[in-house]
């Protein structure tokens, strides 16, 4: 698919939330200063009822930005066409700003797991992923935006390098990135490589969001760190550190704060949007004040 056959969507360079039924009145109550919310798509795949009612009051407030954990993308298996129906239904209901999915699978044979697996790096699973892609956004009418997964362990037979391996499922789709940021940091960890030196590789250019979240840690058989990524906790000051890093090579970019376990009010999680809004818009001036000097 070319960038031609796509509808170009786009959030504001912003920082959003993730938007929670236990927060529903409140925004609808105060209308935050908010850039953006996110909604997991799947969590609003039936036909009515209150999920459906709040969303569409909150999103003639609000951008929309629609994520989605359960295509299994990166899936042996052909995709779920019911499900594929179901989100462009979805998708046509609310004509949301960016839509994403991850690079994971979660279905085999008729059976799903309840979670997003990593999948080796060879040209068979380049292939599947691309071809799936495609299917996605011919049936979609529109771009996706694919994110790079946090991991825990690497396969033996990968053959190519997971930046090399987005980009190349980027150039070969017209689809753009999501860039998380807190993955990043959670898989260098792991496998003990340079979160700077993954970031500085990245293509940002096809980025249309980035999220950060917190990430849980432990240690692993041998003693070395283990970072989870929990979404339970306000994002961790490595991880902002590099996001900065991030926002020096790609400038402001629409910002999620995602955090999905153990949520707090909505002031603490407000807090964290305005600590990436002052991040962005510091990013903003800087090329600003550049631009000036140059000209």
């Amino acid at each position: 698919m070319t960038a031609s056959k796509t509808q170009a969507y786009a959030l504001p360079a912003r920082a959003g939330l993730g938007l929670k039924p236990q927060h529903y009145d409140a925004i609808l109550a105060n209308r935050p200063d908010v850039g953006f919310f996110e909604v997991h798509a799947e969590n609003y795949m039936g036909a009515g009822g209150p999920p459906h009612h709040y969303l569409e009051a909150i999103t003639q407030l609000y951008p929309l930005s629609l994520h989605g954990v359960g295509l299994s993308i990166g899936a042996a298996r052909g995709l779920d066409k019911e499900h594929l129906k179901r989100l462009r239904d979805l998708i046509d209901r609310y004509r949301p700003q960016s839509f994403s999915e991850h690079l994971a699978w979660s279905t085999h044979d008729t059976g799903f797991l309840n979670d997003l697996l990593p999948l080796p790096y060879t040209a068979e699973t380049l292939a599947r992923v691309i071809d799936h892609i495609d299917a996605t956004q011919q049936t979609l009418g529109r771009r996706l935006l694919l994110e790079n997964p946090s991991t825990y362990v690497l396969f033996a037979d990968s053959t190519i390098d997971e930046v090399d391996f987005l980009a190349t499922i980027a150039e070969r789709t017209a689809c753009g990135l999501l860039l998380d940021v807190s993955n990043v940091m959670v898989s260098a960890v792991n496998h003990r490589l340079d979160a700077a030196t993954y970031i500085d590789r990245f293509p940002v250019e096809l980025v249309g969001e980035i999220h950060l979240a917190g990430y849980d840690e432990t240690v692993d058989d041998a003693g070395e760190r283990l970072l989870i990524d929990a979404h339970g906790t306000a994002v961790k000051s490595d991880v902002v550190a590099l996001y900065e890093h991030t926002l020096a090579r790609s400038g402001p970019l629409p910002t999620l704060i995602e955090w999905d376990n153990d949520v707090p009010d909505f002031a603490t999680l407000q807090a964290e949007a305005a600590r990436a809004d002052a991040m962005l818009a510091s990013e903003a001036l800087r090329r600003t004040r550049r631009r000036i000097r140059a000209a």
